[in-house]
């Protein structure tokens, strides 16, 4: 895609094809940013170990995707920010969109956004370690996170009742943030027939014409996990190293 504007004047994402990563691609493509126009995908294979390299851990201390770099900051300088969830807040706040303005609205989605951040997306991840990753199958563990998933999703069908979105009458981070941690329900064990007011929820969201763009965007990289470096480098000690 042909661009006018000056690479320096482009926000940098830092990022790969996982949940996290795809929230940033849907809130830039949503926020009316547009992937080669408005900002750049550079791939950081987390596989391969991109993200233990030093100039990824200045923008990312916790060696994690995705971080972006914007050149125009709030007060005109560059400025990096890395998780995903205060990519979100920092996306809307620059662009006015996706966070209300009242403070009861302001909050009633902030609320659902650290739902996300502090309880799904955790509780999913070792859903999907313990069910997809792990070197061997612990029926404690599996049995675990699949039920608490299923809570979770139970959780978000009740809010989804008298909800069209996950925090009201209006599309939010807080969908933005939910909705790619959702895609995998089947790998989770769980049956979105199950939760009728979450399925009417998760096929209007993916209809999005940004939702759809943003999750195809690196995913073409993505290979399956199978080989014992790339397991290491996610799961072994290798995350546990000490840097400086």
């Amino acid at each position: 895609m042909t661009t006018n504007k000056p690479k320096k004047d482009l926000i940098d994402v830092y990022s790969w094809p996982t949940p996290n990563g795809h929230k940033v691609h849907i809130m830039m493509e949503e926020c009316g940013y547009r992937l080669g126009r408005d900002w750049i995908a550079h791939a950081v294979n987390i596989g391969a170990g991109d993200q233990f390299k030093p100039d990824f851990l200045k923008m990312s201390p916790n060696n994690k995707i995705p971080a972006i770099m914007d050149p125009n900051g709030p007060d005109g300088k560059p400025i990096s920010i890395f998780e995903s969830g205060a990519i979100l807040l920092y996306l809307a706040g620059k662009t006015g969109k996706f966070l209300p303005q009242t403070t009861r609205a302001k909050y009633e989605v902030l609320q659902w956004l650290m739902f996300q951040m502090g309880g799904l997306g955790p509780m999913l991840g070792q859903n999907h370690h313990f069910r997809t990753y792990a070197p061997e199958k612990i029926e404690y563990a599996v049995n675990r996170y699949t039920n608490e998933a299923k809570r979770l999703y139970g959780v978000l069908d009740t809010q989804l009742k008298d909800n069209p979105y996950i925090a009201g009458k209006q599309y939010s981070i807080a969908d933005i943030a939910i909705y790619p941690w959702t895609r995998n329900w089947k790998n989770q064990g769980v049956d979105i027939n199950e939760y009728p007011h979450f399925k009417q929820w998760f096929e209007k969201v993916g209809e999005r014409p940004a939702v759809k763009r943003g999750v195809e965007i690196l995913t073409a990289l993505r290979k399956p996990l199978h080989d014992d470096k790339a397991r290491e480098q996610l799961f072994g000690s290798t995350q546990y190293q000490k840097r400086k």
